[in-house]
Parts: C-alpha cells; structure tokens; sequence
C-alpha cells in the first residue's frame, strides 16, 4: 500500500458485478427467453427479461383469415393449452351470434379444458423437479402423465392439439364406453399425483431449494397483476371459472386453491391441489353428463358475422387468459387481440430476482409456469410514415413506441 492511499481519509469501494445470460434456450422452460441477471458474488442485484425470440404474427394473421379459420389458429397459440384458448375465442364469436351452446357441449368443453389443467400442471411440476436435480421424479410424473393425454385423445380426439370446440358446441360426444374409460384412468392417476404431490412436501432437496424461495406477499401479486397459481399461492383467490362462471363453471362444483406462503413451494402446492380439483370436476361431470346434442350442423353455422364485439376470459392453467373480438361484419374479425397469462407473470416478476441466489433463478422462473411462445406479438405501424418496426414490451409499456 503507497504512503498517499494509506493516509487517504476514506476508501470507496466499487463492487464487481457480473451479468450472466440465463437463456435465450432457457434451461428451465425449454422455450426461448433471455433472463439476464446482474450479481454481486452469488446474489442478483438486477435482472431483465428479453422477449420476441418466436414471434409468429398470431393476431395479425387472425385478421387476414374467416372466424372460423381463426378457431383452429387461437388453438395453436399454446400447445398445451390450446382447448383453452380455443374455447375463450369461440365464446367470443358466439357472443357476437347471440348463439348458446347446448348444456351438454358446455360440460364437454369444460371436461376439456380440466384435463388439460391436469397435464399442464403435471408437465411444469415435472419439470421443477428436474430443475432442482430430481431427475427420477421429473421422469416418473412425465409417464403418469401420458394417463391424461390418453384421457385428452379418448375426449377430443387428439392428444394435443385437439381442434375440439366449435361454435354451438363440440365437436366430439362421448358414449358410456368412451366414459368409463376415462372414469378408469381417473382412478389409476389419482393416487400417483396424491404420491408425488407428497413427495414435494417431505422430500428434503425439494424443500431446500423451493421453500422461502422467490415469495411474493398479496400487495406484489395485486400490484403488478399477476395472476393464476403465482396469485393464488400468495392468497389472492383469484380464478375466472368462479367470477365468470363460464361454460358449465356454474352448475360443477368446485373450490378455488389458495395459499399463504407465496414462495416456490405454495405455487408448486397449489398446482397440486387444483389436480385433486380437477379430478373432481372431471367426475362430476362424467357422473351427471346432461343429455342432449352437442355437435351442432356446421353446415346451418352463418358464414358471415354481424357486426360487434366481445370480451372473453378462461382461467387457463397459468391464469386469466382474455380474448377481444371486433367484427366490422363479413367473414373476416376486424381485430384479434389476446392476453395471455404469462404475459403478466414473466414480465412483471423481474423485479422478484433480486436478492436471490444465480442458482433460485431457473426455479423461480418454472414456479411461474412460463409459456414463451404466446407472450410477444406486437408489430407497430406508423401510417403517416409508412415506417413498420417491432417494437419491445418494455418500449411499448413505456408509451416510447
């Protein structure tokens, strides 16, 4: 040390800190995001989230094609859910119809739709497990799950993507073979998710990387809109099936999932209890299927709409998912416009890494149960100009566009 340094009358410290890139192949969602944190040692000071890496044009697509068209396009918007999506569109064409599918469409839809809650919330689940280096757990719930996407073929007729809902109803019934078959796969997953959703309580890797990790308190949760099992997890008892009451949410009964704890562990917990949830819904409505016609003469559908607009919303099984259409009359919507759940969930909880662990970061992440794809499709066109950019999320919300 110099003679000058050593009679300085204070030292300023300047701290390294270094940015590490998580993504854009994500190790946690295996879809493509860019996380990039910002730590001090083992410790995120500052983080940002970099979407657009699959960008597809989705709604600007859905203006160019028929409503109808546009049903097995909002299908593909998410693979896995895609019945949800499809189903929150649909309603949005039979509200600009005045048309009201039959009761018996109704359950169906909403059979649907609790499937693929069950292997959306086995899939993120499985792959937590995998995260915090539980390989045998991710592979074991991975095969229980094939159970429900065999429920989901005898249901629509696809594992996955299922082009099931059409205006007025559905577009497959099921006989009494086709519902003891699915009461039977009903019964033999059951107690394998009661295993694994106990597993996740006492095993003590599980409990050391996802208990106290990545909490969020109800003021978080409201404040920056976050929605489905993150809100949920934190007390918020949020859920469109129960203030919406849509399709046949109103006559099944069912309970909305909360917990207090907010952090990993609750969001991992409620996903399991709403299984238990689902499964129920699942048997009543096997059990008390009205009678009736489901399928409707797609012939007798208008070709043309009426002029109108609606306002639609699921509970998908990451949270509330909405859906406006605009229709100026014709065959085609003058606008689609969607918002996705993990829209809200991966943008606004940025801010919830700092202060962890670099190696909580791909955990948190999953427990937000990220679906990348559906989340950026924002092409700004200025007329005057004649200027098209893409223009980011963080730009956009910033009214810099």
């Amino acid at each position: 040390m110099t003679e000058e340094v050593s009679k300085a009358d204070k030292v300023v410290e300047i701290p390294m800190t270094v940015e590490i890139p998580v993504g854009p192949q994500h190790p946690a969602v295996h879809e493509p995001i860019l996380i990039k944190v910002y730590a001090e040692g083992e410790y995120v000071v500052k983080a940002e989230a970099y979407t657009g890496y699959n960008h597809r044009g989705v709604e600007k697509l859905a203006e160019k094609k028929t409503f109808y068209q546009d049903i097995f396009l909002c299908g593909r918007v998410c693979g896995i859910c895609n019945t949800v999506h499809a189903d929150c569109y649909v309603r949005a064409l039979e509200h600009i119809l005045n048309k009201e599918p039959p009761p018996r469409a109704k359950y169906l839809r909403t059979l649907a739709m609790e499937l693929e809650r069950l292997h959306s919330h086995m899939l993120i689940l499985a792959v937590t497990a995998e995260i915090v280096g539980f390989d045998t757990l991710f592979m074991h719930m991975m095969r229980d799950r094939e159970l429900i996407m065999k429920a989901k073929e005898i249901v629509t007729g696809n594992r996955v993507l299922a082009d099931y809902i059409m205006v007025g109803g559905v577009r497959r019934d099921l006989n009494s073979e086709k519902i003891d078959k699915l009461k039977k796969i009903l019964t033999k997953v059951e107690p394998r998710i009661r295993y694994y959703w106990r597993v996740f309580e006492e095993d003590v890797t599980l409990n050391k990387r996802l208990v106290e990790v990545g909490r969020l308190t109800p003021a978080q949760v409201t404040s920056h809109g976050l929605l489905g099992p993150v809100a949920r997890a934190s007390g918020v008892a949020t859920d469109s099936r129960y203030h919406d009451a849509y399709d046949a949410y109103a006559e099944v009964p069912f309970r909305i999932v909360t917990r207090k704890e907010g952090d990993c562990m609750a969001r991992s917990l409620v996903r399991f209890e709403e299984m238990q949830v689902s499964l129920e819904i699942c048997r009543y409505i096997l059990n008390h299927l009205p009678e009736g016609e489901a399928v409707p003469d797609e012939r007798r559908l208008p070709r043309r709409f009426p002029e109108g607009e609606a306002f639609t919303t699921v509970e998908a099984p990451r949270g509330e998912l909405t859906y406006y259409v605009m229709s100026k009359g014709g065959v085609n919507p003058y606008r689609v416009k969607i918002r996705t759940p993990s829209y809200n969930n991966i943008i606004n909880t940025v801010p919830f890494y700092v202060g962890h662990m670099i190696a909580d970061v791909p955990a948190i992440l999953a427990s937000y149960d990220p679906c990348i794809s559906c989340m950026e499709r924002v092409v700004v066109i200025d007329l005057r100009k004649g200027i098209r950019k893409k223009v980011s999320m963080r730009d956009l919300a910033k009214g810099e566009a």
